[in-house]
């Protein structure tokens, strides 16, 4: 069993995934660091910093007008709470949107790399002519080679 698990370790497949998802795990830092500290700032002072998340219809039972999300929840009361659902949607729209941007950021920076990369001369070889001249040598020591053949033992 010990060995069954080493070779399942062992295998490209799982050794790439543990890599994606040490990866990812990282990406995700950058994305929610790029969401909370650049992209949430700018829409909090667009939108005048509203905030859904306390947002939500009693449906049946009694709660106190005001009460938060959290107390009316508390209150035992079956509670609609559409406002943390909204900006659920609006916090994976702006995540969507920033991994979107990342994603195209990066491959703009792969294909400037790509292009540099084919826009470097390649190493100079011989001309045509000097080309043409190798091979009028090599045809000429041939011809001469058959002026003197070899003699049959």
């Amino acid at each position: 069993m010990i060995k069954e698990f080493r070779e399942f370790i062992a295998r490209g497949n799982v050794i790439d995934l543990a890599v994606g998802i040490i990866i990812g795990a990282a990406f995700t830092s950058i994305v929610n660091s790029v969401v909370e500290d650049l992209i949430n700032p700018i829409l909090g002072l667009l939108t005048g910093g509203i905030d859904f998340t306390n947002k939500y219809i009693v449906l049946s039972g009694t709660v106190p007008d005001g009460a938060s999300l959290a107390a009316a929840r508390n209150s035992g009361a079956a509670i609609f709470a559409y406002g943390s659902f909204l900006m659920a949607v609006l916090n994976f729209l702006i995540i969507a949107w920033a991994v979107f941007l990342l994603v195209k950021v990066v491959n703009r920076l792969q294909r400037a790399a790509l292009r540099q990369k084919v826009e470097e001369p390649a190493p100079a070889g011989p001309t045509q002519e000097e080309l043409l001249a190798q091979i009028r040598d090599l045809l000429a020591d041939r011809a001469t080679m058959a002026d003197y053949p070899l003699p049959r033992p």
